[in-house]
């Protein structure tokens, strides 16, 4: 089967040199990413892998071998363990690298990566703080220098439907957008942290941490910039990719979660120029409701449903329904990747998956500290999340959690 590549761009061709693909990063959404890399060429191979843990390398790379076994060439020397596994993978002959560690290590990772001229798949979200999102900014430019192809995890904005849904509204089918808003309710996104007494005792922080990732500020976030970043996406997509002028917001913690220091529900409002607003509601806690969409309001109607359930459609003067197909958002964006690449015309993605972060980072920000927090001081904070040194042995002290109208803009 054909890639299935987004409207107007023709298949490239697939009959040149082999593209060796590596791994950096081999949990669930690493190979899934892998896997979906593997199916949207016809002449790639995964040749490389690279994990901090070595039980995830070796669970991660058996999946893989079942699922693609002619295309996963992966030498037990290409299997690359530690915290230097990265540069390992870089350094060992491949020409596409997949990002899909927790994000504190985004910025690091993909300044080696466009450093030795590698293609890109970065998942979301680029960085954990707003030094990280800097980062993130010159080495995309550095990229574009570099003529590499950069694309994101935000793989709504490669989904036919919403991409059909979005092309309407910028073409002013609903007038002008003046609301968005967009919600993440799920589940429970983290296993709890296990009571301190199970830690093993020669386990150091960054292991513990490590295998509790999602718990931890500095290695995801928090669920706002992890998971609901897809909903800020939305909004800023919404707008032409404007960039929000300041945001208040209201979050916290109801679930306990002894040893982590990130909330379980954020709300957050967001202001844009001309006065147009952008509303993002997020939770994850079992039990409870859950809402995956976003509504766009405009002067002559409204583009409704994005999210898992459901077609977009439009109400109002113009009324339309999406009845496209619908295939795997995932996938498309490797395919459309690797078709760039051979085409000689890259994607680069960089600046809107820096500035999509930085949203959601505003908006934590905003949550954090009770305060309205403009873009220039989201961009311009000098609050690092990520420790300067990273060792199995170093002390990592989990910072206190946020109370709104204490904890500090920094």
């Amino acid at each position: 089967m054909a890639p299935a590549l987004l409207p107007g761009r023709a298949p490239a061709a697939e009959d040149g040199p082999t593209l060796k693909i590596g791994l950096i990063g081999c949990g669930v959404r690493g190979t899934g990413a892998a896997g979906e890399a593997l199916k949207a060429d016809k002449n790639v191979a995964l040749t490389a892998m690279a994990d901090v843990f070595e039980d995830k390398l070796k669970a991660s790379l058996d999946i893989l071998r079942q699922k693609e076994p002619e295309k996963v060439k992966v030498e037990p020397d290409h299997c690359f363990v530690g915290l230097d596994a990265y540069q390992k993978l870089i350094d060992s002959g491949v020409d596409v690298v997949l990002l899909t560690t927790p994000p504190g290590f985004r910025p690091v990772h993909l300044q080696a990566a466009v450093a030795a001229g590698k293609h890109i798949f970065c998942e979301k979200p680029v960085a954990t703080d707003a030094p990280g999102v800097r980062s993130v900014l010159a080495t995309v430019e550095e990229a574009r220098r570099k003529n590499l192809a950069l694309v994101a995890g935000f793989c709504w904005r490669y989904n036919l439907a919403e991409l059909a849904l979005f092309e309407r509204i910028h073409d002013g089918a609903i007038g002008d957008v003046r609301v968005v808003y967009a919600t993440y309710y799920t589940g429970a996104i983290s296993r709890p942290i296990p009571p301190a007494g199970e830690r093993p005792a020669a386990m150091g922080d960054l292991e513990w941490q490590l295998r509790h990732w999602y718990n931890f500020g500095w290695l995801s976030g928090d669920g706002l910039v992890e998971q609901a970043v897809h909903a800020v996406d939305w909004i800023l997509w919404a707008l032409k990719d404007q960039l929000p002028e300041k945001a208040v917001a209201v979050g916290g913690r109801q679930i306990p979660s002894p040893g982590g220091n990130i909330f379980d529900h954020f709300e957050v409002n967001y202001e844009f120029p001309g006065g147009a607003r952008g509303f993002v509601g997020c939770r994850q806690q079992a039990g409870c409701a859950q809402d995956n969409t976003a509504t766009i309001f405009g002067t002559q109607g409204d583009g409704r449903e994005l999210g898992f359930s459901g077609l977009p459609f439009i109400r109002g003067p113009k009324p339309w329904r999406y009845e496209g197909p619908r295939p795997n958002m995932y996938q498309i964006e490797h395919d459309e990747l690797f078709a760039s690449i051979r085409s000689g015309k890259p994607i680069n993605d960089g600046v809107r998956m820096a500035h999509s972060t930085l949203a959601a980072l505003m908006g934590r920000m905003a949550a954090y500290t009770g305060k309205e927090i403009t873009w220039d001081m989201a961009l311009n904070s000098q609050e690092t999340l990520v420790p300067a040194k990273l060792d199995w042995d170093t002390p990592i002290p989990v910072p206190s959690w946020a109370m709104p109208g204490q904890t500090k803009f920094v």
